[in-house]
């Protein structure tokens, strides 16, 4: 078995578990480029004890070339959980990151997430560098 195997991926706006990739279509090369990533930007996940986001990690693909570039890496902690129980904490970490980077060259930016119970489910954006 291979990871691609159990990866899933769908249309964001319609599955809560995709990660969303909000930048530029278009940037210049060696221009500052924001990159937020995020799960439930149009059908929000739940974030509790029971079901959460764990993390989201955010890639770049250049065109030329095979290797990946690892962009960035977002752990969320706090699912409500207290000695209290399940729900009573006093603070949930909500799954959205940001990344600034500089480009050179026009690529893929890839994003995975992992839902605690639904598992790893994936995107992509293209990003052109002029």
């Amino acid at each position: 078995m291979k990871l691609a195997d159990v990866l899933k991926s769908a249309d964001w706006k319609t599955e809560k578990h995709v990660p969303v990739i909000e930048a530029p279509d278009c940037v210049k090369a060696g221009e500052k480029a924001v990159v937020t990533v995020s799960v439930g930007k149009e059908i929000a996940h739940p974030n509790t004890t029971e079901h959460h986001i764990r993390w989201i990690r955010l890639y770049f693909k250049p065109d030329s070339g095979n290797f990946v570039y690892d962009l960035g890496y977002f752990e969320f902690n706090a699912h409500g959980e207290s000695t209290e129980g399940a729900n009573k904490g006093p603070v949930y970490t909500e799954p959205a990151g940001q990344v600034t980077a500089k480009l050179q060259s026009s690529g893929t930016l890839l994003a995975v997430s992992y839902c605690n119970i639904h598992g790893i489910w994936e995107s992509s954006k293209p990003i052109t560098v002029e």
